[in-house]
């Protein structure tokens, strides 16, 4: 595929450096005009900038969707407007509270607390480095997800209808798809059409670069209302009240903390939000709590609602087959 060289741009706020781009950009991303987007920032605070930033007078500069993972503030966006692939990629993005700056420069935005450190490294569980692997990130929809089926997944198509229901409150609205791995029901909720964005979420660099491997290859995705970010789903980079649905599909198993995350995802939503999720059950108290991986964590369907109840979520329902469940949640 030809691949197109992106021109070095470069702004400055009071002589400081923002933004910076001197990559390569495969020339299948074209910025789209025929779609517009924005969003209405519930934020619990008043967004201050320290005095010697003149960006809030920078007509240019506007507050995003997307927030500082360090202190939840909105990001402030330089670049293109629109809130799709191309347009994201050419947009740099800065808190003004704590004076980071974020890039997209590999295809998805880097939203998680350790971007763009130099000396520290930060390893995860055993769990969430698996997918980390460029191996499993490209074996995902090739075989691994497959599997799932043993265990009473419906498969991609069943799942996806069978979420819509639940999200029927919160069309027209902003979906998270946490933990999207390759991206397999991020493409679905977007190409659906019944939500004014979608945000393919996970913190693997692999599986967002996969999930691009597939975007890439559909001219209509490219340019619909879909963002690749890369963030830890226990530290959201959204504002308090700022998403209309969150999606976490085959996850909740995954992630090294569930209390933590549904806390996240219980505070990013709007009043009326929905949270839908699918896991692994672990039948009984009795059964052992790992399965194919030692660092897998298994719930029961009590624990799960337990869990969803005690993060301040309510109308708690679910699905069961086999070992597969489907719940739902919502934000009063």
């Amino acid at each position: 595929m030809a691949v197109a060289t992106f021109f070095p741009c470069q702004t400055s706020i009071n002589n400081r450096h923002f933004l910076s781009h001197d990559t390569r950009f495969r020339s299948s991303l074209r910025v789209s005009s025929r779609r517009s987007f924005s969003f209405t920032v519930r934020a619990s605070s008043t967004l201050v900038l320290e005095s010697d930033l003149s960006i809030q007078q920078d007509r240019n500069s506007k507050i995003d969707v997307f927030s500082c993972p360090v202190c939840f503030e909105p990001l402030l966006r330089k670049g293109p407007p629109g809130f799709n692939l191309p347009a994201i990629y050419r947009s740099g993005f800065k808190c003004g509270r704590c004076n980071k700056s974020y890039t997209s420069k590999n295809i998805f935005l880097d939203l998680t607390v350790t971007s763009g450190m130099k000396e520290y490294v930060e390893v995860k569980p055993g769990g969430t480095e698996l997918f980390r692997s460029p191996l499993v990130s490209f074996l995902y929809e090739r075989g691994w997800r497959q599997n799932f089926n043993r265990s009473g997944f419906p498969g991609p198509d069943e799942e996806f209808k069978m979420a819509m229901e639940y999200f029927k409150s919160a069309e027209g609205g902003l979906l998270v798809d946490a933990s999207c791995g390759s991206g397999l029901f991020s493409r679905k909720f977007a190409k659906s059409e019944a939500f004014s964005g979608v945000i393919a979420l996970d913190f693997s660099e692999n599986m967002l670069l996969q999930c691009y491997d597939f975007i890439k290859k559909d001219a209509t995705l490219l340019n619909s209302n879909l963002a690749l970010v890369r963030a830890d789903i226990s530290r959201l980079p959204f504002s308090s009240g700022s998403v209309d649905a969150v999606h976490a599909g085959a996850a909740l198993h995954c992630w090294p903390s569930p209390s933590n995350a549904i806390a996240e995802i219980t505070r990013v939503m709007r009043s009326g939000g929905v949270f839908v999720g699918t896991t692994f059950l672990r039948y009984t108290s009795s059964t052992p709590w790992f399965r194919a991986f030692q660092n897998f964590g298994y719930l029961t369907e009590k624990e799960i609602e337990d869990l969803c109840k005690s993060c301040g979520l309510i109308n708690y329902s679910s699905k069961i087959q086999q070992s597969f469940i489907m719940f739902s949640a919502q934000k009063p």
